[in-house]
């Protein structure tokens, strides 16, 4: 029994079995981990039910209490009474409730901590509304009536309907502000922006002669005639969708007046079918994804975040690759193997392990305050002092990145190189062609899976960091994308939004930390996602490259 059990330990079997079993707790834990941010984050989406009670409070007085149970927990009676609750139980622990009953802009609170038993009368009434608004969050109560222009058009049971075309109304009226105001006005902007600083460069080299200010002044007249236009269009817009209105009761009987320009959307949640659910939940998530985010961050959508981390990532993997297969190139095809060229291997594997934050002060020194104030010295001195490219930007963020993610490129491309047969090159020579040909033609192509194995590990690393950004280019919120219409279209000189940032952002920053944190998780599962999604595209990439080179490899 000894002899065998000595035999099998030096097979090896054991650690086999420890590696494997070791392996599928780290894959449990992963997925359990993916599985509770997902459980968080996209439950929010949901419309739950709204709770109608009567809540006792601490004097003994009653109040009316309408919002969702966010959350609940377990309390020490001891805890309670030493932060000052008045509690009379016998019981050890208390149950507590978080309810989300919002109006904020009328009781002051968006959450409240309630005792469970003091909830008396609990009902879940069909006409509860819950209207989610632009500013003070979400607005729970009764609807009671829709006004258009100040006069009451409908109440009672057709105030429903009534707000429904109100509110479909407004909304067309707010998509033409968003397009007027970003779009048009948006454009004029920048064009007269660019005719100023041209006036600026053309005063600057002594060229501003009598032709050319005429000429700029006609121009500058044209554009300001188009944003007159625009402007009294935008007045009329802001006049048309301000003249409507809703009556509502809030628990606490307050009738509040609202603006359908402030308003987003409506519903009655308590009286939503499953199906009906499921729509409002699609619904819900595609907001989350498609719109801009409000209220601190704490309300709307993530859009711009998403589309600033793809972006930047995308640029990143056009920098980073080409640097990286020819670094890899000239340490494995042409260098010579000596002292240098081990030391230059070693340096670049150390430059791997060094902080991200590290590369985050470098690129704010060099790139953003060398580089770029050269460049505006160079080549924009006519917008000083208002910096160019001297400030934190896409550009600074991408190359920084590219640098933090360099080593990986490099180790993994050569790798790729080391695994050709030396007799294909050999071959290749044979035939005629020159060492550039061979590189070029045989060895890039055999090695390119390699290099997407690179760049997908640089992908991982690069969408997920967040220390450097935050010194070289990302902010808390960009009001234009670094991607619009206007020439030259990609600007990257402009700073941008990031999800890794806007996750410590939601979640340390936030001034509503109970509104915030359904958003972290959910943010948080949707970088989660958007990471996937750039490695399984580089991943089939590879496979396809991996089967097209398989023969000659053999």
């Amino acid at each position: 029994m000894n002899n065998s059990l000595r035999v099998w330990f030096r097979k090896g079997d054991p650690w086999v079995w420890l590696n494997a079993g070791a392996l599928s707790i780290s894959i449990v834990m992963v997925l359990g981990i993916l599985f509770l941010v997902a459980a968080r984050g996209l439950s929010h989406f949901w419309p739950h039910a709204v709770v109608e009670g009567i809540y006792t409070q601490e004097d003994g007085s009653q109040i009316n209490i309408i919002g969702e149970v966010t959350d609940e927990e377990w309390v020490p009676v001891s805890r309670l009474r030493e932060s000052g609750v008045q509690i009379d139980t016998d019981e050890p622990v208390v149950k507590r409730i978080l309810v989300k009953t919002g109006n904020r802009d009328v009781t002051g609170l968006d959450f409240r901590w309630l005792i469970a038993e003091r909830l008396q009368q609990r009902s879940t009434p069909d006409d509860i509304i819950v209207i989610e608004r632009r500013e003070w969050g979400n607005f729970y109560g009764r609807l009671l009536s829709v006004k258009e222009a100040g006069q009451v058009v409908a109440q009672g049971a057709e105030a429903k309907a009534a707000f429904e075309e109100s509110l479909r109304r407004a909304l067309d009226l707010h998509a033409d502000i968003r397009y007027i105001e970003r779009g048009a006005i948006g454009s004029v902007n920048y064009e007269m922006e660019r005719l100023r600083l041209r006036e600026k460069s053309l005063e600057r080299e002594g060229q501003l002669d009598a032709n050319m200010q005429r000429e700029i002044a006609e121009e500058r007249a044209g554009l300001d005639a188009e944003y007159q236009a625009l402007y009294q269009e935008l007045r009329q817009l802001h006049e048309q969708v301000a003249r409507d209105t809703i009556i509502a009761v809030a628990m606490n009987g307050v009738e509040k007046e609202i603006k359908l320009a402030d308003v987003v959307q409506f519903h009655f949640p308590n009286e939503l079918s499953l199906l009906q659910k499921i729509a409002f939940y699609v619904h819900q998530f595609w907001l989350f994804l498609s719109s801009d985010p409000r209220e601190a961050n704490t309300e709307g959508g993530v859009f711009p975040a998403i589309f600033g981390t793809v972006l930047m990532v995308l640029l990143m993997s056009i920098i980073v690759t080409p640097f990286g297969v020819i670094a890899a190139l000239y340490l494995r095809e042409y260098a010579k193997q000596n002292a240098t060229t081990r030391v230059i291997r070693i340096a670049v594997n150390n430059l791997a392990g060094v902080p991200s934050i590290v590369y985050g002060v470098f690129g704010l020194g060099f790139f953003v305050y060398f580089l770029g104030g050269n460049i505006d010295d160079l080549f924009y001195p006519e917008a000083a002092p208002a910096p160019v490219f001297g400030t934190p930007g896409l550009l600074w963020a991408s190359i920084t990145l590219a640098i933090l993610t360099l080593p990986v490129v490099i180790v993994a491309t050569e790798e790729g190189l080391a695994r050709i047969p030396k007799s294909v090159r050999e071959g290749s020579l044979a035939l005629g062609a020159t060492k550039f040909e061979t590189i070029w033609k045989v060895v890039l192509p055999m090695s390119s899976p390699a290099m997407m194995t690179g760049l997908i590990l640089a992908i991982a690393r690069a969408a997920g960091e967040v220390a450097p950004l935050m010194l070289v280019g990302v902010v808390k919120l960009a009001p234009t994308l670094p991607l619009d219409g206007n020439f030259p279209f990609l600007h990257l000189e402009r700073k941008f939004m990031h999800l890794g940032f806007h996750i410590y952002d939601v979640g340390f920053q936030s001034p509503n930390v109970e509104a915030a944190r359904p958003l972290v998780y959910a943010t948080s599962f949707l970088l989660v996602a958007v990471i996937v999604v750039l490695n399984l595209t580089a991943i089939t990439i590879r496979n396809r490259l991996r089967e097209k080179y398989r023969a000659l490899e053999n």
